[in-house]
């Protein structure tokens, strides 16, 4: 029974593997441009895999380090005084 069900893991994911899933962009934005008559928009630089991943963290990184100064700026270190030196 375990045998059985990795081997159609196995096949369904080297079916998905061959095959690549279209986005949004392509299954709704292009249909609705060649239906107005438009011609699809291209992104000059589009990363794909694991890059565009890799972006969102850094993005999240940088978000996450500038919140986190603000807040202690604002709420920890008292006005008029500096922060305390290890």
């Amino acid at each position: 029974m375990i045998a059985h069900a990795a081997h159609l893991l196995a096949a369904v994911s080297r079916a998905a593997a061959a095959e690549r899933w279209p986005g949004v962009d392509e299954t709704v934005v292009e249909r609705v441009a060649i239906a107005a008559g438009q011609t699809p928009w291209r992104v000059p630089f589009a990363p794909e895999g694991d890059a565009l991943l890799f972006a969102f963290l850094v993005a999240g990184l940088v978000g996450g380090f500038v919140l986190g100064y603000g807040y202690h700026a604002l709420f920890v270190v008292p006005r008029g005084r500096e922060a305390p030196r290890p």
